[in-house]
C-alpha cells in the first residue's frame, strides 16, 4: 500500500502561483524560493502525515522543501513527490533539499549519503546538500540530551575538509547542483571559505526573533551565503527533550502579539513574515493546511507588511535564546553546550 494518502494531485483554485512567490539568487546563480516547508516531525508526527502535507503544500502552491537523511522520512517524501510530479509540476520547478547526516563524514560515505536520499527522494538530482552539523558525532533516535556517543570528536577541520571535499565532488557528478552547511560558525566558517575550491551557497541556522544571530547573520549576507532559518516561530512542536526551563517563547513576546493584533493574524505568522522581510529563508514545518497555506502567502511581497518601526522593535526583542543546543554532540563529559558554539571566537577543543 502506498505511504501516501492521496494519490492525485489537483493545483488549489485559490492557491499561490510558484511563479509570483520570491527567489533567492544563490552565489553561483542558482535560485531557491524565499520561502520553504520543512519536513522534520520533531517525533510528533508520522511519515505518511508528513509526506501528504507534501502534497497539499505542493497542491497550494509550494516548491522548496527542506529535507534530511536523518529524519528517516525520505522515502515517504519520495512518493509525495511522485505524485506531485505526475500532477503535472515539472522537476525544474521544485526545490530539494537534502542533507548528510553526522554518521556519514567518512571516505565515500557523503556520496552514498547523497545516492541514498536521491533513491529514498526518486530523483536524479538535489538542488541542495548540506552538511548537517560539523561534528561527526553520532546519536540514537530519540535518546535524552544527556547521552554521548564514545566516539564523539570536536571539530577538526582536516577531517571537515574530507567532508566538504565530497560534497565538492557531488556537484562535478552532477548529482547536486548546490552545497552548503548547517549550524555553523562564524570561527568554523572562515576556516572552509579560506579552504574550499567551491563557496557554500547557504547556511541552514536556528533563527527566530528570540535568536536573530544577528552577528552570524551578516557574516553571511557579507560573503554572500544565504542565511536559511530554522525553528522560524520558535518551534513549539520541538522534542520535549530539546526544552529546558529557560526556553522563551516567540509567539507570546508582547511586540510579536502587538504587531499580530494589528494585522489580524496569528503571531506565528509574524514570524515569518518577519524573516522573509529579514532576509533570510524560513523553513517552517506544518502538516496542518491552514499553515502552511498562510506560511507560503508569507512570501509574497503584497501580502500585508511589517512596518520598519515594527521590524526595529522586533529587531530590539531578541533574547540570545538558542532553542536548539545540541548537547548531544559534545565530546567531553566537563563541557557545556555552548562549546559547540564558539561564542568567543575560538573553536573549542
Amino acid at each position: 500500500m502506498s505511504a501516501v494518502k492521496k494519490t492525485t494531485f489537483v493545483m488549489a483554485e485559490e492557491g499561490v502561483d510558484p511563479n509570483i512567490v520570491p527567489k533567492k539568487t544563490l552565489n553561483n546563480g542558482e535560485k531557491m524560493p524565499a520561502i520553504g516547508m520543512g519536513t522534520f516531525g520533531s517525533d510528533r508526527f508520522g511519515n505518511i502525515e508528513i509526506a501528504n502535507a507534501v502534497i497539499g503544500a505542493a497542491e497550494y502552491g509550494q516548491r522548496a522543501f527542506d529535507c534530511a537523511s536523518v529524519y528517516g522520512n525520505e522515502k515517504e517524501i519520495g512518493e509525495a513527490l511522485k505524485v506531485v510530479m505526475a500532477g503535472g509540476v515539472p522537476r525544474a520547478e521544485l526545490f530539494i533539499t537534502s542533507k548528510v547526516w553526522n554518521d556519514m563524514h567518512g571516505d565515500g560515505q557523503v556520496i552514498a549519503s547523497c545516492k541514498k536520499s536521491l533513491a529514498d527522494l526518486g530523483l536524479d538530482y538535489l538542488d541542495l546538500f548540506l552538511v548537517h552539523w560539523p561534528f561527526p558525532n553520532f546519536h540514537a533516535k530519540g535518546v535524552t540530551v544527556d547521552s554521548r556517543d564514545k566516539n564523539a570528536k570536536p571539530y577538526i577541520h582536516e577531517n571537515f575538509m574530507k567532508t566538504w571535499a565530497q560534497m565538492e565532488q557531488l556537484v562535478e557528478m552532477g548529482l547536486v547542483k548546490s552545497i552548503g552547511t548547517s549550524n555553523m560558525t562564524i570561527a568554523k566558517m572562515k576556516l572552509l571559505l579560506r579552504d574550499c575550491k567551491i563557496k557554500p551557497v547557504a547556511n541552514e541556522m536556528e533563527l527566530h526573533p528570540h535568536f536573530q544571530q544577528p552577528e552570524l547573520f551578516d557574516f553571511m549576507i557579507k560573503n554572500d551565503i544565504q542565511p536559511i532559518g530554522f525553528c522560524p516561530i520558535g518551534s513549539p512542536t520541538r522534542p520535549d527533550r530539546d526544552k529546558t526551563a529557560t526556553d522563551t517563547v516567540d509567539i507570546e513576546d508582547p511586540v510579536v502579539k502587538k504587531i499580530a493584533a494589528r494585522l489580524g493574524v496569528h503571531p506565528a505568522v509574524v514570524c515569518i513574515k518577519w524573516a522573509v522581510q529579514r532576509g533570510q529563508i524560513p523553513i517552517p514545518f506544518s502538516v496542518f493546511e491552514n499553515e502552511y497555506r498562510s506560511n507560503l502567502r508569507c512570501a509574497l511581497p503584497d501580502y500585508m507588511r511589517i512596518t520598519d518601526a515594527e521590524m526595529a522593535e522586533l529587531a530590539s526583542i531578541d533574547k540570545q535564546c538558542r532553542l536548539i543546543k545540541g548537547q548531544v554532540f559534545l565530546w567531553r563529559d566537563d563541557q557545556e553546550w555552548t562549546d559547540l558554539w564558539d561564542e568567543d571566537g575560538v573553536i573549542a577543543q
